[in-house]
């Protein structure tokens, strides 16, 4: 680090102190002959020494190259240049917004700021963290009025008709008020709750990751009751906020197994089965990328009539119950008029005629038979399906689709 003279001592003491990382360097050769406290803590090498250009991405060099040379004179009127780059950090690739000027002492500085892509990151998930902090304490006064419930009911001291209202009222707060839609898409969704006397464990929701990419996701937590009610809350929300962290749909499975393995314990373990994923969508289509943990694979109707079974998530391993599960993924694009069916085995698995109803693959020929369709009205005709079981449906059933309209738009 170089020293400054005596009447700088100000300036030195604001620059080692400042909240943004700062940085000199040599305009010749682009040397690094100053960092200050931010900057040393940000990388991962030292830095004072380095060459600027080792310390972002190699694919920003020419940006950061183009910066410097760029950069206007201290004492002139011109603003300072500015970029935006990827930083090589302690903690992984972190956008930044650069801004350049030239001193009078054949130097270059720059500062840089937390970019506003990754503000909008922090700001989404500071959201995802209240909403769940909130979420989970209205679950929590919820599920021991439930237990409260359920222990007097035992004593007979409660009406089976305020024991069904307090379990509602649970079920409710697990699901989305409102179901998104992403721009240009199409959603629906469609919960069957199999006992009006325990909170289910099946879930869902749709929601926005940042200006283009959205996040979907709908699974099942093992058992019923208000420990299953407890575990799909801590489930929901964790992998909002996982997802906001991390696009890869695969690492937010991962991110989740890590939660819920401590929840897997006692004669009482509690696990899920989910399919995650990210859809970005545009006039063209729906670039959608899935991860697949031991849920049955959504079906993928086409807008040709046909509809197949995304396959390649077969084989992902339940989440939460084992320490380095396995879990699989796989990209499709929703064209115009196709639709993506998550659904949960409540659906596949009802029983019919002494047996289960998708035994057969009768589930694939039924939706098929609705194709070329909407996503609304397939949820329409699953929910009927669905409806038509009557006491063979013993399980909870949800249904979750995301259509790619004819003549969409991502800009609406």
């Amino acid at each position: 680090m170089t020293a400054f003279s005596d009447d700088r001592a100000d300036l030195a003491d604001h620059l080692e102190t400042a909240p943004l990382a700062y940085l000199v360097v040599r305009a010749d050769d682009h040397t690094v002959v100053y960092a200050n406290a931010v900057a040393r803590r940000l990388f991962t090498r030292p830095v004072v020494g380095a060459a600027v250009g080792s310390l972002v991405d190699g694919a920003d060099g020419p940006v950061l190259d183009a910066l410097i040379a760029a950069a206007p004179r201290a004492d002139d009127e011109t603003p300072a240049t500015s970029a935006t780059v990827r930083l090589r950090t302690a903690s992984g690739p972190v956008s930044a917004d650069l801004a350049a000027n030239r001193g009078l002492d054949a130097t270059v500085r720059i500062a840089a700021s937390v970019s506003g892509e990754d503000r909008v990151r922090d700001r989404a998930l500071a959201e995802a963290l209240s909403a769940r902090s909130a979420t989970a304490a209205a679950l929590t006064r919820s599920r021991d009025a439930l237990v409260e419930s359920e222990r007097a009911r035992a004593s007979e001291h409660l009406e089976g008709a305020q024991i069904r209202s307090l379990a509602t009222v649970l079920q409710r707060s697990l699901l989305p008020p409102v179901l998104a839609s992403p721009p240009g898409m199409e959603t629906a969704a469609y919960y069957h709750h199999a006992s009006p006397d325990e909170v289910g464990g099946d879930f869902y929701d749709v929601f926005p990751l940042d200006g283009q990419a959205w996040g979907f996701f709908l699974g099942d937590v093992s058992g019923k009751g208000a420990g299953a009610a407890a575990v799909t809350s801590l489930t929901r929300y964790t992998l909002r906020a996982a997802a906001v962290f991390d696009r890869n749909p695969i690492s937010v499975l991962q991110n989740l197994n890590a939660v819920l393995l401590p929840e897997f314990r006692g004669d009482d373990p509690r696990f899920c089965t989910v399919v995650y994923g990210t859809v970005v969508p545009s006039a063209e289509g729906a670039v959608v990328d899935l991860a697949g943990g031991g849920h049955p694979p959504p079906l993928h109707v086409r807008a040709d009539g046909s509809a197949r079974y995304v396959d390649d998530l077969l084989g992902g391993q339940l989440v939460g119950g084992l320490p380095t599960p396995h879990f699989t993924s796989h990209r499709l694009v929703l064209s115009p008029g196709d639709v993506l069916l998550l659904y949960s085995d409540g659906v596949t698995e009802a029983r019919v005629g002494g047996g289960r109803y998708d035994d057969g693959g009768d589930f694939r020929t039924y939706v098929e038979d609705s194709a070329p369709t909407t996503a609304t009205a397939l949820v329409d005709h699953v929910t009927t399906l669905v409806e038509g079981f009557g006491d063979g449906l013993q399980d909870d059933a949800a249904l979750l689709a995301l259509g790619m309209p004819h003549g969409a738009s991502s800009d609406r």
